[in-house]
């Protein structure tokens, strides 16, 4: 009993145990905290920010209580740490440069979950971002148009200051996207014009006007110009084929699908005008003279 009273009565013990008690009620704090986030934030994104922000301040209220029990300590050590700190610095450079750019995404808001960008090769949606690594999962590759390939792809967050940025889904969730399609010059092509702008207004009348309404928001707040939403059907022709080209605005997420319906209503509106042949390089025999 005599030996445990004098070990308790060292120095570095009492300090210990302080440190533990003090990381046992921040735990505590952090607990009661995420479980009233949990209850009270219904937004996924705002409920995931302010966890990660509890995360922050339960760290930071640590090693405040880590400095506060060893102050008497830290006046020889400053010395030490100035000396090594240039040292520390330039070999934790890429930490640094990442801790950076994870502040730099929490104050702009440019990039947050959920968005889906293309930094550098990869392209991908963001399901998580760390103080140092961002995690995207990838889409595309080896896999045909905007779906996910499965394959779950961390970046630096140093990717901020070094890499170039597309975002898919930040002021404008919208994509401008076309399709051509080739027809025999003996077609009727003025039919042609008036069914594939039928089309793409029915498949995508309602992308143009949700699109419209989230372009006028942005010209109050970036200096742009007024952009034609609305679905178009514009002609060209060569020696081969009269060539419409398709351009309509999708929403980021629904390009494939879109794309999709659109073919699927065009097979059935040409099924319907035997005036409207598809131009294809199938060699077509007419005659045989003998």
């Amino acid at each position: 009993m005599e030996n445990l009273e004098t070990w308790l009565a060292q120095d570095n013990v009492k300090r210990i145990i302080i440190l533990a008690f003090i990381l046992l009620c921040v735990f505590t704090l952090l607990f009661f905290i995420k479980r009233t986030i949990n209850k009270k934030i219904t937004n996924t994104d705002h409920r995931y920010r302010t966890r990660k922000v509890a995360n922050l301040l339960g760290y930071a209220l640590f090693i405040a209580s880590i400095m506060f029990v060893y102050n008497d300590k830290l006046g020889g050590v400053g010395v030490a740490l100035g000396v090594v700190g240039a040292g520390v610095a330039f070999a934790l450079q890429e930490v640094i440069t990442s801790i950076a750019g994870w502040l730099s995404i929490l104050m702009s808001d440019s990039v947050k979950v959920g968005n889906r960008l293309k930094i550098g090769d990869v392209k991908g949606d963001i399901i998580d971002i760390g103080i140092l690594k961002t995690t995207l999962m990838e889409i595309g590759d080896w896999v045909d148009g905007d779906l996910y390939n499965g394959r779950i792809v961390t970046i630096a967050n140093s990717f901020v200051f070094k890499e170039s940025v597309h975002n898919y889904s930040g002021e404008f969730p919208f994509l401008w996207d076309e399709i051509k399609i080739p027809i025999r010059p003996e077609s009727d092509f003025k039919l042609a014009g008036e069914v594939f702008e039928k089309v793409l207004m029915d498949v995508c009348g309602d992308f143009s006007k949700n699109s419209l309404e989230t372009w006028k928001s942005m010209t109050k707040k970036f200096r742009v110009e007024n952009a034609n939403v609305n679905p178009r059907v514009t002609l060209s022709f060569d020696e081969n084929w009269i060539t419409f080209t398709l351009r309509y605005v999708v929403n980021y997420k629904e390009r494939r699908g879109t794309k999709d319906k659109i073919f699927k209503k065009l097979l059935e509106e040409i099924s319907k005008h035997p005036s409207i042949m598809i131009g294809t390089s199938t060699l077509e025999v007419t005659s045989i003279k003998h």
